[in-house]
């Protein structure tokens, strides 16, 4: 009996592995050294250097340069390998763009990317590009990689010759970076991946340290309300289910929504997620109305089983999406029409949410975790300890976000012509920017500001603003050169996100119109927002700005 279990055992590790030996030059470091440790910088760009010389399927490029100097890599894999953006829509190819390692000290994106690509391009999984193009930034961080260190993220297992940190050279959280747009990473991926080669999927690779489960991959979809329901719906009720279903049926490896336990010192009172706010990529993607995947690998399972489980996710991903290639097309096309049409429309039932909260969904969610003993720390607070014996939760999830509080979406933004560094912001998101070539005269919406809050804390470099006031409306004279943003395109939800003046994660928030919210720098009295709202279609003279 145990002979038979041995043997199976044998079979089921296997099939869970490539089936090819590698040659040296095509191994990870994590493979070289039994998992105990993890690449550096310069392996990184050889490895694809090395698959370059072996497969026509691969170029690679850069967004640019870090804080520090280094290229940031743009590894292009596609059969037949496209020149360009325009080659592959000639193609009919979507792209979907994995993104790995913005967190440096969550290296298992990083490592399971590069084995991937090689599995990809030179062994079995040659079919992946069969229907569509991957677009890899396997290590989106070199700064923060390359600060390798034991005692970073001591709390996770493995490796144990350390991982890099969170932040990038600038001291900043990428994550934290996807509305402003204040670091090179960001900056060169917005510019010459979003806003050229418009991904149809994004998966961005992460490792989580949060609550004590049994499942070793987590995963989520963006969840801000303001962008369209339809995408994200799509991936909780048809993606999601299926890979997770053969995540499990072929690799046996279990997955559970990300989130962590609302009160650790009691369960049973829910799962909760990451918040709704746009300067999370994934949320931010989902504004801009494409699929995306948070994948968050559990920091207490060991390195190499956090590294095969992010292996095996995006491989089922991105069989999942060559397979479902045309439905997804369709469904992106579907929503960008319908928002291009509802800019156009007198219609005025579309809302933007001020106010957004987390709510359960109708179902609970089923979490393998363990029992938990209690105590209480130094200070008498109830503590939770992680015991060894296993137990399963059902618990309430708080991943539906809803509108609590909301206005009226404008069909456009007037902003006045001595203000290019909020229309650049807003060209370096791809969004449509045009200006009046003449005056004239339009009922328009303007807000007056009555509150102004500050935060007290330092976060990503800023003090953060809040603003509250009141609308008004009235009939303005709009001067010849004022920049227009139309709601009739594509990335109308983003553009409403960025300018909104009670939006909680926009350009007032990151401090983009602070200067402009007082009469003057030593005047207590407030001024009125600087960006006035057209509520109805209307036909003017105009011109596009040239892109950022």
């Amino acid at each position: 009996m145990k002979k038979t279990l041995s043997v199976f055992l044998i079979i089921y590790l296997l099939s869970a592995l490539p089936l090819f030996c590698w040659e040296e030059n095509l191994l990870t470091r994590p493979e070289k050294s039994n998992y105990n440790e993890t690449s550096r910088y310069e392996e990184v760009v050889m490895f694809f250097e090395t698959l370059q010389q072996k497969s026509n399927n691969i170029r690679m490029s850069s967004i640019g340069k870090s804080a520090e100097g280094r290229d940031i890599p743009l590894v292009i894999m596609g059969d037949p390998l496209p020149a360009s953006p325009a080659l592959a829509a000639i193609q009919g190819k979507p792209s979907i763009y994995i993104q790995a390692n913005i967190h440096a000290g969550e290296v298992e994106g990083k490592e399971a990317m590069m084995m991937l690509a090689r599995e990809i391009l030179l062994g079995e999984l040659n079919y992946l590009l069969d229907k569509q193009i991957i677009l890899l930034t396997p290590i989106f961080n070199p700064d923060g990689n390359e600060k390798i260190n034991p005692r970073n993220r001591r709390n996770q297992v493995g490796p144990d010759s350390g991982v890099g940190v969170r932040h990038n050279g600038q001291n900043l959280d990428l994550n934290r970076d996807y509305i402003k747009i204040e670091s090179p990473e960001n900056n060169g991926a917005i510019r010459y991946i979003l806003n050229r080669w418009d991904p149809m999927l994004l998966i961005d690779l992460h490792t989580t340290n949060g609550s004590y489960h049994q499942e070793p991959l987590t995963y989520a979809t963006a969840h801000n309300p303001n962008g369209n329901e339809e995408i994200p719906r799509y991936m909780r009720e048809k993606l999601f289910p299926k890979v997770a279903k053969k995540l499990a049926s072929k690799y046996n490896i279990l997955s559970i929504p990300y989130g962590y336990f609302a009160d650790s010192s009691e369960p049973t009172k829910g799962w909760r997620t990451f918040n709704h706010q746009p300067f999370y990529s994934t949320n931010y993607w989902g504004l801009r109305n494409r699929f995306a995947v948070l994948n968050e690998n559990y920091a207490y399972a060991d390195f190499e089983t956090r590294v095969r489980a992010c292996y095996h996710f995006v491989e089922l991903i991105l069989e999942y999406s060559n397979k479902h290639t045309a439905e997804m097309k369709q469904l992106i096309q579907k929503v960008d029409q319908e928002t291009v049409l509802r800019g156009k429309s007198a219609h005025m039932s579309k809302k933007f949410a001020t106010k957004i909260e987390a709510t359960p969904f109708e179902k609970d969610l089923l979490i393998r975790s363990y029992e938990f003993e209690f105590y209480e720390d130094a200070r008498g607070r109830k503590r939770a300890k992680k015991t060894d014996r296993l137990k399963n939760y059902h618990v309430p999830f708080y991943g539906k976000f809803v509108s609590t509080e909301s206005v009226s979406l404008p069909k456009g933004y007037f902003i006045s012509e001595n203000k290019k560094e909020i229309a650049d912001k807003l060209l370096q998101h791809g969004i449509i920017v045009e200006q009046l070539t003449e005056s004239v005269e339009l009922k328009v919406t303007s807000f007056q500001v009555e509150k102004i809050e500050n935060s007290q804390r330092m976060y990503q470099g800023h003090l953060t603003t809040k603003i509250s006031g009141i609308y008004k409306s009235g009939e303005r004279k709009i001067k010849a050169g004022t920049y227009f943003v139309g709601m009739d395109q594509p990335l109308a939800d983003l553009a409403a996100y960025l300018l909104e003046p009670e939006s909680d994660g926009g350009l007032v928030y990151w401090n983009f119109f602070d200067r402009y919210l007082r009469v003057s720098q030593w005047s207590r009295s407030l001024n009125e927002f600087p960006v006035l709202r057209l509520m109805q279609p209307k036909y003017f003279a105009r011109k596009c700005v040239e892109k950022f």
